[in-house]
């Protein structure tokens, strides 16, 4: 059962809508008593680092997320702000973040970057085969809309990259973690594969 957390923020429709039109299981969390019974995971995200932590913290969720991802091993997909979450701590705030797959989240350079926020789709160039991105059959193009990226402390939970007048980091991994930030919900084929690929993890 792929369970979407709800925790305020973040456009939930739009992963119950895509799991059903491919007759995937799915179902919204908005206490720790819905997390029972999951098997997937996707905590979406979207607003300032702090902010969505105090939402996090303030949904009761907070515990019973930690046992399944860290305890029960139960994969989770981070996406956008729910990717930087799962850092220990971000430049844009003064929180700790979950602390699931080790690293920093960064402002982009405004010395190197055109104009922030960046938003727009780009060239997402996976780092290894299969995984969330297993029979894509072209490059994969996501849509962005963020001014901070994740900067993972071993470049080995580095998944995906991509270009925004530097190379950066752009989907990661550690054992069941996973996080993207861009918006696979829409990315039309592209975020459509990605999902149904996480469904099958």
């Amino acid at each position: 059962m792929i369970t979407v957390i709800d925790y305020g923020i973040g456009n939930i429709l739009s992963f119950i809508n895509l799991y059903k039109r491919l007759n995937i299981e799915c179902r919204v969390a908005t206490s720790h008593r819905d997390l029972v019974g999951s098997t997937k995971l996707i905590l979406p995200g979207v607003g300032s680092f702090d902010h969505a932590m105090i939402s996090l913290d303030r949904s009761g969720m907070r515990e019973g997320l930690d046992d399944l991802v860290l305890n029960q091993k139960v994969p989770v997909l981070g996406i956008c702000v729910g990717m930087q979450m799962l850092a220990n701590f971000s430049d844009e705030g003064e929180l700790p973040g979950l602390g699931w797959v080790p690293g920093t989240v960064k402002k982009f350079d405004l010395a190197k970057v055109k104009q922030l926020p960046h938003m727009g789709w780009n060239d997402v160039v996976p780092l290894n085969e299969g995984g969330l991105f297993k029979d894509f059959l072209e490059p994969p193009k996501y849509y962005f809309l963020h001014s901070y990226y994740f900067e993972c402390a071993d470049q080995k939970h580095a998944l995906a990259s991509s270009i925004y007048g530097e190379e950066f980091t752009c989907a990661v991994n550690a054992g069941s973690v996973y996080g993207v930030q861009f918006h696979p919900e829409k990315s039309h084929h592209f975020g459509v594969n990605l999902l149904k690929n996480f469904s099958e993890l």
